[in-house]
Protein backbone atom coordinates (compact mmCIF):
# COMPACT_ATOMS: atom_id res chain seq x y z
CA UNK A 1 0.00 0.00 0.00
CA UNK A 2 1.49 3.41 -0.93
CA UNK A 3 0.59 4.89 2.47
CA UNK A 4 2.76 3.88 5.43
CA UNK A 5 1.05 2.28 8.44
CA UNK A 6 1.63 5.45 10.45
CA UNK A 7 0.20 7.71 7.74
CA UNK A 8 -2.75 5.35 7.18
CA UNK A 9 -3.66 5.52 10.89
CA UNK A 10 -3.30 9.31 10.92
CA UNK A 11 -5.44 9.69 7.79
CA UNK A 12 -8.24 7.40 9.01
CA UNK A 13 -8.47 9.41 12.23
CA UNK A 14 -8.57 12.73 10.36
CA UNK A 15 -11.15 11.41 7.88
CA UNK A 16 -13.29 10.34 10.84
CA UNK A 17 -13.30 13.96 11.97
CA UNK A 18 -13.81 15.38 8.46
CA UNK A 19 -10.41 17.10 8.52
CA UNK A 20 -8.72 15.79 5.38
CA UNK A 21 -9.08 16.61 1.69
CA UNK A 22 -8.85 14.15 -1.20
CA UNK A 23 -5.96 15.98 -2.85
CA UNK A 24 -3.94 15.77 0.37
CA UNK A 25 -4.39 11.99 0.48
CA UNK A 26 -3.52 11.67 -3.20
CA UNK A 27 -0.41 13.82 -2.81
CA UNK A 28 0.89 11.60 0.00
CA UNK A 29 0.00 8.32 -1.78
CA UNK A 30 1.66 9.48 -4.98
CA UNK A 31 5.03 9.70 -3.19
CA UNK A 32 5.25 5.90 -3.08
CA UNK A 33 2.91 4.71 -5.85
CA UNK A 34 3.96 1.84 -8.08
CA UNK A 35 5.49 2.53 -11.50
CA UNK A 36 2.92 1.79 -14.19
CA UNK A 37 5.14 -0.98 -15.57
CA UNK A 38 4.80 -2.82 -12.23
CA UNK A 39 1.01 -2.41 -12.30
CA UNK A 40 1.01 -3.84 -15.83
CA UNK A 41 3.24 -6.79 -14.91
CA UNK A 42 1.06 -7.67 -11.92
CA UNK A 43 -2.00 -7.52 -14.18
CA UNK A 44 -0.38 -9.82 -16.73
CA UNK A 45 0.28 -7.34 -19.55
CA UNK A 46 3.34 -7.74 -21.77
CA UNK A 47 5.78 -4.93 -22.55
CA UNK A 48 4.49 -4.57 -26.11
CA UNK A 49 0.90 -4.22 -24.83
CA UNK A 50 1.80 -1.30 -22.56
CA UNK A 51 1.98 2.21 -24.07
CA UNK A 52 3.44 4.41 -21.28
CA UNK A 53 2.49 8.06 -20.76
CA UNK A 54 5.25 8.85 -18.29
CA UNK A 55 6.03 6.79 -15.18
CA UNK A 56 2.54 6.30 -13.71
CA UNK A 57 0.03 6.39 -16.58
CA UNK A 58 -0.24 4.23 -19.67
CA UNK A 59 -2.53 3.23 -22.47
CA UNK A 60 -3.06 -0.44 -23.26
CA UNK A 61 -3.01 -1.88 -26.78
CA UNK A 62 -6.39 -3.58 -26.50
CA UNK A 63 -6.13 -5.43 -29.83
CA UNK A 64 -2.94 -7.22 -28.80
CA UNK A 65 -4.39 -8.16 -25.41
CA UNK A 66 -7.64 -9.49 -26.84
CA UNK A 67 -5.84 -11.46 -29.53
CA UNK A 68 -3.36 -13.01 -27.07
CA UNK A 69 -6.05 -13.92 -24.53
CA UNK A 70 -8.91 -14.74 -26.91
CA UNK A 71 -9.20 -18.31 -25.58
CA UNK A 72 -9.06 -17.35 -21.90
CA UNK A 73 -12.46 -17.46 -20.12
CA UNK A 74 -13.85 -14.13 -18.94
CA UNK A 75 -13.78 -13.19 -15.27
CA UNK A 76 -16.82 -12.16 -13.24
CA UNK A 77 -18.57 -8.94 -14.30
CA UNK A 78 -19.87 -6.48 -11.68
CA UNK A 79 -21.65 -3.18 -12.35
CA UNK A 80 -21.79 -0.36 -9.78
CA UNK A 81 -24.90 1.81 -9.82
CA UNK A 82 -26.76 3.79 -7.13
CA UNK A 83 -29.84 5.12 -5.43
CA UNK A 84 -31.22 8.34 -6.97
CA UNK A 85 -28.57 10.79 -5.73
CA UNK A 86 -28.62 14.17 -4.05
CA UNK A 87 -26.90 16.96 -6.03
CA UNK A 88 -23.75 16.10 -4.03
CA UNK A 89 -23.40 12.56 -5.44
CA UNK A 90 -23.42 9.40 -3.34
CA UNK A 91 -20.01 7.93 -4.08
CA UNK A 92 -20.24 5.42 -6.95
CA UNK A 93 -16.65 5.97 -8.06
CA UNK A 94 -15.45 5.88 -4.46
CA UNK A 95 -17.34 2.60 -3.93
CA UNK A 96 -16.00 1.13 -7.17
CA UNK A 97 -12.43 1.82 -6.06
CA UNK A 98 -13.16 0.70 -2.48
CA UNK A 99 -14.69 -2.57 -3.68
CA UNK A 100 -11.66 -3.29 -5.86
CA UNK A 101 -9.38 -2.62 -2.89
CA UNK A 102 -11.49 -4.82 -0.62
CA UNK A 103 -11.53 -7.70 -3.11
CA UNK A 104 -7.78 -7.27 -3.49
CA UNK A 105 -7.39 -7.80 0.25
CA UNK A 106 -9.40 -11.00 -0.15
CA UNK A 107 -6.74 -12.22 -2.57
CA UNK A 108 -8.75 -11.70 -5.75
CA UNK A 109 -7.25 -10.49 -9.01
CA UNK A 110 -9.54 -7.56 -9.72
CA UNK A 111 -9.69 -4.51 -12.00
CA UNK A 112 -11.79 -1.35 -11.86
CA UNK A 113 -13.15 0.06 -15.14
CA UNK A 114 -14.26 3.65 -14.61
CA UNK A 115 -15.05 6.68 -16.74
CA UNK A 116 -12.81 9.65 -17.42
CA UNK A 117 -13.90 12.79 -15.57
CA UNK A 118 -15.26 15.74 -17.50
CA UNK A 119 -13.79 19.18 -16.96
CA UNK A 120 -17.36 20.41 -16.44
CA UNK A 121 -18.00 18.85 -12.99
CA UNK A 122 -14.30 18.93 -12.06
CA UNK A 123 -14.35 22.72 -12.29
CA UNK A 124 -17.94 23.03 -11.05
CA UNK A 125 -19.55 21.32 -8.04
CA UNK A 126 -19.28 17.53 -8.35
CA UNK A 127 -15.55 16.86 -8.41
CA UNK A 128 -13.29 14.80 -10.61
CA UNK A 129 -14.80 11.29 -10.18
CA UNK A 130 -11.49 9.88 -8.94
CA UNK A 131 -13.18 8.42 -5.89
CA UNK A 132 -12.43 9.93 -2.50
CA UNK A 133 -10.85 9.49 0.91
CA UNK A 134 -8.79 6.29 1.05
CA UNK A 135 -10.63 4.87 -1.98
CA UNK A 136 -9.46 6.91 -4.92
CA UNK A 137 -7.28 6.50 -7.98
CA UNK A 138 -3.99 8.25 -8.59
CA UNK A 139 -2.26 10.31 -9.93
CA UNK A 140 -5.14 12.67 -9.13
CA UNK A 141 -4.00 15.83 -10.92
CA UNK A 142 -3.23 14.19 -14.25
CA UNK A 143 -6.41 12.09 -14.07
CA UNK A 144 -8.54 15.18 -13.40
CA UNK A 145 -6.95 17.69 -15.77
CA UNK A 146 -6.88 16.37 -19.32
CA UNK A 147 -5.38 12.93 -18.64
CA UNK A 148 -4.08 11.38 -21.90
CA UNK A 149 -6.13 13.62 -24.16
CA UNK A 150 -9.11 11.36 -24.96
CA UNK A 151 -11.73 14.06 -24.35
CA UNK A 152 -9.65 16.57 -26.28
CA UNK A 153 -9.59 14.12 -29.19
CA UNK A 154 -13.37 13.77 -28.96
CA UNK A 155 -13.78 17.56 -29.05
CA UNK A 156 -11.51 17.82 -32.09
CA UNK A 157 -13.26 14.99 -33.95
CA UNK A 158 -16.77 16.26 -33.14
CA UNK A 159 -16.02 19.90 -33.93
CA UNK A 160 -14.31 18.88 -37.17
CA UNK A 161 -17.67 17.45 -38.28
CA UNK A 162 -19.23 20.86 -37.59
CA UNK A 163 -16.42 22.59 -39.48
CA UNK A 164 -17.12 20.29 -42.42
CA UNK A 165 -20.85 21.00 -42.27
CA UNK A 166 -20.71 24.77 -41.86
CA UNK A 167 -18.01 25.29 -44.47
CA UNK A 168 -19.94 23.11 -46.90
CA UNK A 169 -23.09 25.18 -46.28
CA UNK A 170 -21.16 28.38 -46.95
CA UNK A 171 -19.67 27.06 -50.21
CA UNK A 172 -23.01 25.71 -51.41
CA UNK A 173 -24.56 29.11 -50.71
CA UNK A 174 -21.81 30.96 -52.59
CA UNK A 175 -21.27 28.62 -55.59
CA UNK A 176 -23.39 27.16 -58.39
CA UNK A 177 -23.65 23.41 -58.97
CA UNK A 178 -21.11 23.69 -61.79
CA UNK A 179 -18.65 25.58 -59.57
CA UNK A 180 -19.10 23.01 -56.81
CA UNK A 181 -18.47 20.19 -59.29
CA UNK A 182 -15.15 21.79 -60.30
CA UNK A 183 -14.16 21.53 -56.63
CA UNK A 184 -15.21 17.88 -56.47
CA UNK A 185 -18.34 18.61 -54.45
CA UNK A 186 -21.97 17.61 -54.86
CA UNK A 187 -24.71 19.83 -53.42
CA UNK A 188 -26.05 18.40 -50.15
CA UNK A 189 -28.62 21.19 -49.74
CA UNK A 190 -28.43 21.18 -45.92
CA UNK A 191 -31.44 22.67 -44.13
CA UNK A 192 -30.08 25.29 -41.71
CA UNK A 193 -33.22 24.85 -39.57
CA UNK A 194 -32.64 21.10 -39.21
CA UNK A 195 -29.02 20.71 -38.14
CA UNK A 196 -28.71 17.84 -35.69
CA UNK A 197 -25.32 18.59 -34.13
CA UNK A 198 -23.89 21.56 -32.31
CA UNK A 199 -20.38 22.33 -31.13
CA UNK A 200 -18.89 20.91 -27.92
CA UNK A 201 -16.55 21.98 -25.14
CA UNK A 202 -15.67 20.30 -21.85
CA UNK A 203 -16.92 22.91 -19.40
CA UNK A 204 -20.34 23.80 -18.04
CA UNK A 205 -21.10 26.95 -20.03
CA UNK A 206 -24.76 27.90 -19.97
CA UNK A 207 -24.07 31.07 -22.00
CA UNK A 208 -23.32 28.86 -25.04
CA UNK A 209 -26.51 26.80 -25.01
CA UNK A 210 -27.99 28.87 -27.83
CA UNK A 211 -25.83 30.95 -30.18
CA UNK A 212 -25.83 32.56 -33.64
CA UNK A 213 -22.87 31.74 -35.90
CA UNK A 214 -21.77 33.12 -39.26
CA UNK A 215 -22.16 36.81 -38.40
CA UNK A 216 -20.19 39.04 -40.76
CA UNK A 217 -19.71 39.02 -44.50
CA UNK A 218 -19.87 36.48 -47.30
CA UNK A 219 -16.58 34.85 -46.29
CA UNK A 220 -17.50 34.52 -42.59
CA UNK A 221 -19.68 31.45 -42.88
CA UNK A 222 -23.39 30.72 -43.19
CA UNK A 223 -25.42 32.60 -40.59
CA UNK A 224 -27.68 30.35 -38.54
CA UNK A 225 -28.66 29.35 -35.02
CA UNK A 226 -26.36 26.85 -33.32
CA UNK A 227 -25.35 25.66 -29.84
CA UNK A 228 -22.65 24.18 -27.63
CA UNK A 229 -23.16 20.95 -25.67
CA UNK A 230 -20.79 19.51 -23.08
CA UNK A 231 -18.13 17.31 -24.67
CA UNK A 232 -19.07 14.03 -23.02
CA UNK A 233 -22.61 14.22 -24.45
CA UNK A 234 -21.15 13.98 -27.97
CA UNK A 235 -22.12 11.05 -30.15
CA UNK A 236 -18.39 10.53 -30.69
CA UNK A 237 -18.06 9.78 -26.95
CA UNK A 238 -21.03 7.40 -27.18
CA UNK A 239 -19.34 5.59 -30.05
CA UNK A 240 -16.13 5.30 -28.02
CA UNK A 241 -18.21 3.69 -25.26
CA UNK A 242 -19.85 1.02 -27.43
CA UNK A 243 -17.42 0.35 -30.31
CA UNK A 244 -15.79 -3.10 -30.29
CA UNK A 245 -12.72 -2.20 -32.34
CA UNK A 246 -11.33 0.27 -34.90
CA UNK A 247 -13.33 -1.15 -37.82
CA UNK A 248 -16.57 -0.89 -35.85
CA UNK A 249 -15.61 2.61 -34.68
CA UNK A 250 -14.86 3.86 -38.20
CA UNK A 251 -18.17 2.52 -39.55
CA UNK A 252 -20.11 4.15 -36.73
CA UNK A 253 -18.40 7.54 -37.21
CA UNK A 254 -19.43 7.54 -40.87
CA UNK A 255 -23.09 7.03 -39.87
CA UNK A 256 -23.31 10.09 -37.59
CA UNK A 257 -26.17 12.29 -38.79
CA UNK A 258 -24.93 15.89 -38.69
CA UNK A 259 -28.07 17.39 -40.21
CA UNK A 260 -30.76 16.93 -42.83
CA UNK A 261 -31.26 18.20 -46.36
CA UNK A 262 -34.23 20.36 -47.27
CA UNK A 263 -35.91 17.23 -48.62
CA UNK A 264 -35.44 15.47 -45.27
CA UNK A 265 -32.53 13.21 -46.26
CA UNK A 266 -29.91 12.60 -43.52
CA UNK A 267 -26.52 14.25 -44.08
CA UNK A 268 -23.83 12.09 -42.48
CA UNK A 269 -20.15 12.46 -41.70
CA UNK A 270 -19.51 10.10 -44.61
CA UNK A 271 -21.45 12.45 -46.92
CA UNK A 272 -19.24 15.31 -45.73
CA UNK A 273 -16.04 13.31 -46.40
CA UNK A 274 -14.95 13.93 -42.83
CA UNK A 275 -15.42 10.52 -41.15
CA UNK A 276 -11.90 9.35 -41.96
CA UNK A 277 -10.26 12.47 -40.53
CA UNK A 278 -12.45 12.25 -37.41
CA UNK A 279 -11.31 8.67 -36.88
CA UNK A 280 -7.68 9.75 -37.35
CA UNK A 281 -8.08 12.21 -34.44
CA UNK A 282 -9.48 9.39 -32.31
CA UNK A 283 -6.94 6.63 -32.99
CA UNK A 284 -4.95 6.90 -29.72
CA UNK A 285 -8.17 7.35 -27.73
CA UNK A 286 -9.39 3.85 -28.65
CA UNK A 287 -6.79 2.34 -26.30
CA UNK A 288 -7.95 2.27 -22.64
CA UNK A 289 -5.96 4.17 -20.01
CA UNK A 290 -4.35 2.43 -17.04
CA UNK A 291 -3.66 3.93 -13.60
CA UNK A 292 -3.91 2.60 -10.02
CA UNK A 293 -5.80 2.89 -6.74
CA UNK A 294 -4.11 4.36 -3.66
CA UNK A 295 -3.60 0.71 -2.61
CA UNK A 296 -1.95 -0.26 -5.90
CA UNK A 297 -4.68 -2.13 -7.80
CA UNK A 298 -5.12 -1.57 -11.56
CA UNK A 299 -7.77 0.84 -12.82
CA UNK A 300 -8.85 1.13 -16.46
CA UNK A 301 -10.23 4.54 -17.42
CA UNK A 302 -12.09 4.87 -20.70
CA UNK A 303 -15.06 6.87 -22.07
CA UNK A 304 -17.02 9.46 -20.11
CA UNK A 305 -19.71 10.34 -17.55
CA UNK A 306 -23.20 11.95 -17.58
CA UNK A 307 -25.65 9.06 -17.97
CA UNK A 308 -28.45 11.60 -17.67
CA UNK A 309 -27.55 13.18 -21.03
CA UNK A 310 -25.35 10.47 -22.56
CA UNK A 311 -24.80 6.71 -22.27
CA UNK A 312 -22.51 7.34 -19.27
CA UNK A 313 -20.67 4.00 -19.27
CA UNK A 314 -17.04 2.95 -19.21
CA UNK A 315 -16.18 1.44 -22.58
CA UNK A 316 -16.97 -1.98 -23.97
CA UNK A 317 -13.30 -2.21 -24.99
CA UNK A 318 -11.99 -1.65 -21.44
CA UNK A 319 -14.47 -4.16 -20.01
CA UNK A 320 -13.50 -6.82 -22.56
CA UNK A 321 -9.81 -6.33 -21.77
CA UNK A 322 -10.37 -6.32 -17.99
CA UNK A 323 -12.47 -9.50 -18.12
CA UNK A 324 -9.64 -11.33 -19.91
CA UNK A 325 -6.95 -10.12 -17.51
CA UNK A 326 -8.67 -10.43 -14.12
CA UNK A 327 -10.91 -12.70 -12.06
CA UNK A 328 -13.29 -9.77 -11.47
CA UNK A 329 -14.00 -6.60 -13.44
CA UNK A 330 -15.85 -3.91 -11.48
CA UNK A 331 -17.30 -1.44 -13.97
CA UNK A 332 -19.32 1.70 -13.30
CA UNK A 333 -22.54 3.20 -14.69
CA UNK A 334 -23.51 6.85 -14.36
CA UNK A 335 -25.98 8.11 -11.74
CA UNK A 336 -28.77 5.86 -10.46
CA UNK A 337 -30.28 2.51 -11.43
CA UNK A 338 -33.05 4.16 -13.46
CA UNK A 339 -30.51 5.88 -15.72
CA UNK A 340 -27.01 4.38 -15.66
CA UNK A 341 -27.94 0.80 -14.90
CA UNK A 342 -30.84 0.86 -17.39
CA UNK A 343 -28.42 1.90 -20.15
CA UNK A 344 -25.83 -0.63 -19.01
CA UNK A 345 -28.56 -3.29 -19.08
CA UNK A 346 -30.34 -2.51 -22.36
CA UNK A 347 -27.61 -0.78 -24.41
CA UNK A 348 -24.07 -1.59 -23.31
CA UNK A 349 -24.67 -5.28 -22.60
CA UNK A 350 -26.65 -5.63 -25.82
CA UNK A 351 -23.79 -4.22 -27.92
CA UNK A 352 -21.00 -5.98 -26.03
CA UNK A 353 -22.65 -9.38 -25.58
CA UNK A 354 -21.41 -9.39 -21.96
CA UNK A 355 -23.67 -10.38 -19.07
CA UNK A 356 -23.18 -9.12 -15.50
CA UNK A 357 -22.91 -11.47 -12.53
CA UNK A 358 -23.96 -8.87 -9.95
CA UNK A 359 -24.82 -5.18 -9.52
CA UNK A 360 -23.90 -3.00 -6.55
CA UNK A 361 -26.42 -0.30 -5.61
CA UNK A 362 -24.67 2.46 -3.68
CA UNK A 363 -26.87 4.06 -1.02
CA UNK A 364 -26.14 6.66 1.62
CA UNK A 365 -28.04 7.71 4.71
CA UNK A 366 -27.84 11.22 3.25
CA UNK A 367 -29.69 10.25 0.06
CA UNK A 368 -32.26 8.21 1.98
CA UNK A 369 -33.00 11.20 4.23
CA UNK A 370 -33.33 13.44 1.18
CA UNK A 371 -35.91 11.06 -0.32
CA UNK A 372 -37.60 10.81 3.07
CA UNK A 373 -38.37 14.51 3.40
CA UNK A 374 -35.20 16.21 4.65
CA UNK A 375 -34.27 19.50 2.92
CA UNK A 376 -32.44 18.84 -0.35
CA UNK A 377 -28.68 19.55 0.05
CA UNK A 378 -27.33 22.40 -2.06
CA UNK A 379 -23.74 22.19 -3.35
CA UNK A 380 -21.52 24.88 -1.85
CA UNK A 381 -23.80 25.48 1.15
CA UNK A 382 -23.60 23.96 4.64
CA UNK A 383 -25.37 20.62 5.00
CA UNK A 384 -28.75 21.03 6.77
CA UNK A 385 -28.66 19.78 10.35
CA UNK A 386 -31.17 17.03 9.48
CA UNK A 387 -28.25 15.16 7.89
CA UNK A 388 -26.01 15.27 10.95
CA UNK A 389 -28.65 14.29 13.52
CA UNK A 390 -30.23 10.86 13.84
CA UNK A 391 -33.64 10.51 12.15
CA UNK A 392 -34.66 6.93 11.42
CA UNK A 393 -38.05 8.12 10.16
CA UNK A 394 -36.48 10.01 7.25
CA UNK A 395 -34.38 6.93 6.42
CA UNK A 396 -37.36 4.54 6.45
CA UNK A 397 -39.51 6.87 4.34
CA UNK A 398 -36.69 7.42 1.85
CA UNK A 399 -36.17 3.69 1.46
CA UNK A 400 -38.96 3.63 -1.13
CA UNK A 401 -36.47 5.05 -3.64
CA UNK A 402 -33.83 2.44 -2.81
CA UNK A 403 -36.44 -0.33 -3.00
CA UNK A 404 -37.42 0.92 -6.47
CA UNK A 405 -33.75 0.76 -7.56
CA UNK A 406 -33.40 -2.76 -6.13
CA UNK A 407 -36.41 -3.84 -8.16
CA UNK A 408 -34.97 -2.31 -11.36
CA UNK A 409 -31.87 -4.48 -10.99
CA UNK A 410 -34.01 -7.54 -10.25
CA UNK A 411 -36.06 -6.94 -13.43
CA UNK A 412 -32.83 -7.36 -15.39
CA UNK A 413 -32.37 -10.75 -13.74
CA UNK A 414 -29.23 -9.57 -11.94
CA UNK A 415 -28.33 -10.18 -8.29
CA UNK A 416 -28.35 -6.83 -6.40
CA UNK A 417 -26.00 -5.97 -3.54
CA UNK A 418 -26.84 -2.80 -1.60
CA UNK A 419 -23.74 -0.99 -0.38
CA UNK A 420 -24.38 1.36 2.54
CA UNK A 421 -21.63 3.87 1.78
CA UNK A 422 -20.89 5.00 5.32
CA UNK A 423 -20.41 8.63 6.31
CA UNK A 424 -19.00 9.54 9.73
CA UNK A 425 -22.29 11.29 10.58
CA UNK A 426 -24.36 8.08 10.17
CA UNK A 427 -25.73 6.47 13.33
CA UNK A 428 -26.04 2.78 14.25
CA UNK A 429 -29.84 2.96 14.36
CA UNK A 430 -30.04 4.50 10.87
CA UNK A 431 -27.75 1.80 9.45
CA UNK A 432 -29.72 -0.97 11.20
CA UNK A 433 -32.92 0.34 9.59
CA UNK A 434 -31.41 0.13 6.10
CA UNK A 435 -30.11 -3.39 6.74
CA UNK A 436 -33.52 -4.54 7.95
CA UNK A 437 -35.39 -3.03 5.00
CA UNK A 438 -32.93 -4.40 2.40
CA UNK A 439 -33.14 -7.89 3.85
CA UNK A 440 -36.94 -7.69 3.81
CA UNK A 441 -36.68 -6.72 0.12
CA UNK A 442 -34.58 -9.82 -0.62
CA UNK A 443 -31.34 -7.98 -1.39
CA UNK A 444 -27.88 -8.58 -0.02
CA UNK A 445 -26.67 -5.60 1.98
CA UNK A 446 -23.25 -4.61 3.25
CA UNK A 447 -21.96 -1.67 5.27
CA UNK A 448 -18.79 -0.29 3.74
CA UNK A 449 -16.36 2.21 5.26
CA UNK A 450 -14.00 2.30 2.31
CA UNK A 451 -13.90 6.12 2.21
CA UNK A 452 -12.36 6.21 5.70
CA UNK A 453 -10.48 2.89 5.77
CA UNK A 454 -9.84 1.92 2.14
CA UNK A 455 -9.87 -1.80 1.35
CA UNK A 456 -10.01 -2.78 5.04
CA UNK A 457 -13.30 -0.91 5.29
CA UNK A 458 -14.77 -2.69 2.24
CA UNK A 459 -14.30 -6.33 3.27
CA UNK A 460 -17.98 -6.89 4.10
CA UNK A 461 -18.93 -5.44 0.71
CA UNK A 462 -16.30 -7.53 -1.07
CA UNK A 463 -17.61 -10.72 0.55
CA UNK A 464 -21.21 -9.89 -0.40
CA UNK A 465 -20.26 -9.22 -4.04
CA UNK A 466 -18.17 -12.39 -4.31
CA UNK A 467 -21.11 -14.33 -2.87
CA UNK A 468 -23.57 -12.70 -5.32
CA UNK A 469 -21.30 -13.48 -8.28
CA UNK A 470 -21.31 -17.17 -7.36
CA UNK A 471 -25.11 -17.31 -7.47
CA UNK A 472 -26.80 -18.01 -10.85
CA UNK A 473 -28.87 -15.24 -12.40
CA UNK A 474 -31.26 -14.86 -15.31
CA UNK A 475 -30.13 -11.77 -17.22
CA UNK A 476 -32.65 -10.56 -19.82
CA UNK A 477 -33.30 -7.32 -21.74
CA UNK A 478 -36.33 -5.15 -21.05
CA UNK A 479 -37.16 -4.92 -24.77
CA UNK A 480 -36.08 -6.34 -28.10
CA UNK A 481 -34.95 -4.14 -30.99
CA UNK A 482 -38.06 -5.25 -32.85
CA UNK A 483 -40.22 -3.49 -30.24
CA UNK A 484 -41.70 -0.25 -31.75
CA UNK A 485 -40.10 2.96 -30.45
CA UNK A 486 -43.04 4.38 -28.50
CA UNK A 487 -43.70 0.99 -26.95
CA UNK A 488 -40.06 0.83 -25.86
CA UNK A 489 -40.19 4.30 -24.32
CA UNK A 490 -43.36 3.29 -22.50
CA UNK A 491 -41.69 0.13 -21.18
CA UNK A 492 -38.78 2.17 -19.80
CA UNK A 493 -41.09 4.84 -18.36
CA UNK A 494 -43.44 2.42 -16.62
CA UNK A 495 -41.13 -0.46 -15.67
CA UNK A 496 -38.00 1.51 -14.79
CA UNK A 497 -39.13 5.02 -13.80
CA UNK A 498 -42.53 4.08 -12.33
CA UNK A 499 -44.55 6.41 -14.59
CA UNK A 500 -48.18 5.87 -15.50
CA UNK A 501 -47.42 6.42 -19.18
CA UNK A 502 -45.80 8.82 -21.67
CA UNK A 503 -46.84 12.13 -23.19
CA UNK A 504 -45.16 13.75 -26.23
CA UNK A 505 -44.70 17.24 -27.52
CA UNK A 506 -46.06 17.63 -31.09
CA UNK A 507 -42.49 17.76 -32.42
CA UNK A 508 -41.41 14.62 -30.53
CA UNK A 509 -44.56 12.74 -31.59
CA UNK A 510 -43.97 13.56 -35.26
CA UNK A 511 -40.35 12.37 -35.00
CA UNK A 512 -41.41 9.17 -33.21
CA UNK A 513 -43.89 8.31 -35.96
CA UNK A 514 -41.31 9.00 -38.68
CA UNK A 515 -38.70 6.84 -36.94
CA UNK A 516 -41.18 4.00 -36.51
CA UNK A 517 -41.81 4.11 -40.26
CA UNK A 518 -38.07 3.90 -41.03
CA UNK A 519 -36.82 0.26 -41.17
CA UNK A 520 -33.23 1.32 -40.35
CA UNK A 521 -34.27 3.14 -37.19
CA UNK A 522 -36.00 0.03 -35.85
CA UNK A 523 -32.55 -1.49 -35.34
CA UNK A 524 -31.43 1.27 -32.96
CA UNK A 525 -31.44 1.09 -29.16
CA UNK A 526 -33.13 3.67 -26.92
CA UNK A 527 -30.90 6.02 -24.88
CA UNK A 528 -33.06 8.20 -22.64
CA UNK A 529 -32.13 11.74 -21.57
CA UNK A 530 -33.65 12.54 -18.18
CA UNK A 531 -32.84 14.24 -14.89
CA UNK A 532 -30.69 12.16 -12.54
CA UNK A 533 -32.18 13.78 -9.42
CA UNK A 534 -35.53 11.98 -9.53
CA UNK A 535 -37.03 8.76 -10.85
CA UNK A 536 -39.42 11.10 -12.68
CA UNK A 537 -38.61 13.83 -15.22
CA UNK A 538 -39.04 16.46 -12.48
CA UNK A 539 -35.86 16.85 -10.37
CA UNK A 540 -37.87 18.09 -7.37
CA UNK A 541 -39.92 14.88 -6.99
CA UNK A 542 -38.13 12.62 -4.51
CA UNK A 543 -38.76 9.09 -3.27
CA UNK A 544 -40.72 6.92 -5.72
CA UNK A 545 -43.24 9.34 -7.31
CA UNK A 546 -46.70 8.06 -8.22
CA UNK A 547 -49.40 9.39 -10.55
CA UNK A 548 -47.21 11.06 -13.18
CA UNK A 549 -46.43 10.67 -16.89
CA UNK A 550 -43.07 11.02 -18.60
CA UNK A 551 -43.00 14.04 -20.93
CA UNK A 552 -40.85 13.54 -24.04
CA UNK A 553 -40.18 16.95 -25.57
CA UNK A 554 -37.75 15.96 -28.33
CA UNK A 555 -36.12 12.95 -29.98
CA UNK A 556 -32.56 12.91 -31.33
CA UNK A 557 -31.00 10.26 -33.55
CA UNK A 558 -27.48 8.93 -32.93
CA UNK A 559 -27.25 6.51 -35.85
CA UNK A 560 -23.51 6.08 -35.44
CA UNK A 561 -23.75 5.05 -31.81
CA UNK A 562 -26.87 3.05 -32.60
CA UNK A 563 -29.28 5.03 -30.43
CA UNK A 564 -32.55 6.87 -30.66
CA UNK A 565 -32.38 9.52 -27.92
CA UNK A 566 -35.71 10.64 -26.40
CA UNK A 567 -35.25 13.84 -24.37
CA UNK A 568 -37.54 14.02 -21.32
CA UNK A 569 -38.41 17.07 -19.23
CA UNK A 570 -36.42 20.28 -19.27
CA UNK A 571 -32.91 18.80 -19.06
CA UNK A 572 -30.11 20.52 -21.03
CA UNK A 573 -27.20 18.95 -22.93
CA UNK A 574 -25.00 21.78 -21.63
CA UNK A 575 -25.00 22.02 -17.81
CA UNK A 576 -24.49 25.35 -16.08
CA UNK A 577 -21.73 26.49 -13.74
CA UNK A 578 -22.89 27.20 -10.20
CA UNK A 579 -22.27 30.38 -8.19
CA UNK A 580 -19.61 28.70 -6.02
CA UNK A 581 -17.73 26.37 -8.41
CA UNK A 582 -14.75 24.22 -7.52
CA UNK A 583 -12.33 26.23 -9.65
CA UNK A 584 -12.41 28.94 -6.96
CA UNK A 585 -10.50 26.59 -4.64
CA UNK A 586 -8.06 25.04 -7.13
CA UNK A 587 -4.58 26.53 -7.31
CA UNK A 588 -0.93 25.64 -7.82
CA UNK A 589 1.90 25.77 -5.28
CA UNK A 590 4.37 27.94 -7.20
CA UNK A 591 7.32 26.48 -5.30
CA UNK A 592 6.59 22.80 -6.01
CA UNK A 593 4.24 22.96 -9.00
CA UNK A 594 1.74 20.78 -7.12
CA UNK A 595 -1.97 21.32 -7.78
CA UNK A 596 -4.12 21.66 -4.67
CA UNK A 597 -7.87 21.84 -4.13
CA UNK A 598 -8.99 19.01 -6.44
CA UNK A 599 -11.60 16.62 -5.08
Amino acid sequence: MPLSEKTYKEFTEKLGRGELKDWQIAEEAEKTMKPIKQIAEELGLTDEELLPYGHYIAKVDYLKVLERLKDRPDGKYVDVTAITPTPLGEGKSTTTIGLVQGMGKRGKKVVAAIRQPSGGPTMNVKGSAAGGGLSQCIPLTEFSLGFTGDINAIMNAHNLAMVALTSRMQHEYNYTDEELAKRGLKRLDVDARNVQMGWIMDFCAQALRKIIIGLGGKQDGFMMESRFDIAVSSEVMAILSVAKDLKDFRERIGKIVVGYSKSGKPVTCEDLDVAGAMTAWMLPALNPNLIQTVEGQPVFVHAGPFANIAIGQSSVISDRVALKLADYNVTESGFAADIGFEKFWNLKCRYSGLKPNAAVIVATIRALKSHGGAPIPVPGRPLPEEYTKENVGYVEKGFENLLHCINIVKKAGVNPVVCINAFYTDTDNEIKAVRRLCEQAGARVALSKHWQYGGEGALELADAVIDACNEPNNFKFLYELTTPLRERINLIATNVYGADGVEYSPEALAKAKALEADPESSKLGTCMVKTHLSLSDNPNLKGAPKGWKLFVRDILVFKGAGFIVPVAGAIKLMPGTASDPAFRRIDVDVNTGKVKGLF
